[in-house]
């Protein structure tokens, strides 16, 4: 996003309309009597000027501007064209996401879901640091904003690697797009070694439960497996950090499920909503909720031995800290809500 700047006054014509001004005023009067101002006095025959105010341009205003965002656009069409930019080993694109994924989610996110972040402190400066969130939404809508939450707010600059199901990886299109976006296969391998490598990893341990879930259920934690996630940060020593979302829940309120077309299709359910499938592709468009994404407070993990990550009592009672303490706030959240929507 471009900074803003101030656009000066042509300077030339600045210094030339204040050289004429002084040139008038000590200029000798044309009636008897006549006196010209002396060197920094006024002449007390003309009226007093009125003082210049600056003018702040809006942001990206002018032609500079405009060369600018240009300029940057055809460098970057000039670098995807010719293949002069990097992605790491997960196929990452840090240049598309920041300049055109973002740019895509940011007003879905700033104003369509009016996004709110709450804690985003407790996510560290440096270091590998694990995520673990609520899931809902019948669509993974939650996934794509908790990323640019933490993409556009943290002080640091952070980027948030996402663990995604083998599913995503599977449907065209698709699987390109989540791989650019840094999002891999939540797999305790691939997790590992980018906790290691000192990334934020972000994962919904709830997975197609919590996404899939009926509408009466919204807001009840579903079971979190069996720890896998505490298993990874033990092992790379970082800690895990509780989120919890409010809003996504009510986005697509879920008040069937077709068993039969989703056999068909060959996904874990298929939703039936209010608008959808009746309104066709009208009903999917998710209804404009208000979120509220909260961190809390980082559970550490670098204190436990090495054998730590195989011991089941401490990786069920970490597991359960986390969800406990995501539901916990959850709850908090819902209380303190005003409306679905404002």
């Amino acid at each position: 996003m471009a900074d803003a700047k101030v656009i000066p006054f042509d300077d030339d014509r600045s210094r030339s309309g204040g050289v004429a001004r002084a040139a008038r005023r000590r200029s000798p009067g044309r009636g008897n009597g006549s006196v010209s101002a002396l060197p920094g006095q006024l002449d007390a025959s003309l009226p007093p000027e009125e003082p210049e105010e600056a003018v702040v341009a809006p942001e990206g205003a002018g032609r500079g501007g405009w060369d600018r965002r240009i300029a940057g656009g055809l460098a970057f069409l000039r670098r995807r064209v010719t293949g002069d930019y990097d992605v790491d080993e997960f196929g990452y694109d840090k240049e598309l996401t920041d300049q055109v994924l973002m740019s895509v989610l940011r007003p879905v996110y700033e104003k369509y879901f009016r996004v709110e972040v709450k804690g985003i402190e407790n996510i560290p400066s440096d270091g590998g640091a694990l995520i673990v969130s609520n899931h809902s939404g019948t669509l993974p809508l939650d996934g794509l904003m908790l990323q640019v939450a933490v993409h556009d707010n943290h002080p640091a600059g952070r980027h948030l690697r996402l663990l995604a199901a083998d599913l995503v990886f599977m449907l065209p299109v698709v699987n390109e797009l989540a791989r650019k976006a840094g999002h891999t296969l939540a797999c305790a391998e691939d997790a590992e070694r980018l906790l290691r490598q000192g990334e934020v990893v972000g994962v919904m341990p709830e997975g197609f439960k919590g996404i899939g879930k009926p509408f009466g259920e919204r807001y009840k934690l579903q079971r979190f497996g069996r720890g896998g996630f505490v298993s990874t940060a033990l092992r790379a020593g970082v800690p895990i950090v509780p989120c919890s979302i409010v809003g996504a829940e009510e986005i697509y309120p879920m008040i069937g499920n077709s068993r039969t077309l989703a056999r068909l299709l060959g996904t874990p359910y298929f939703p039936i909503t209010p608008t959808f499938p009746w309104l066709g592709p009208l009903g999917a468009v998710p209804l404009p909720t208000k979120w509220t994404i909260q961190f809390g407070e980082p559970i550490p993990t670098d204190g436990y031995p090495v054998e730590a990550a195989e011991d089941p009592m401490l990786m069920f009672n970490l597991t359960d800290q986390v969800r406990e303490q995501i539901q916990h706030t959850l709850y908090k959240l819902l209380v303190k809500r005003r409306s679905v929507f404002f």
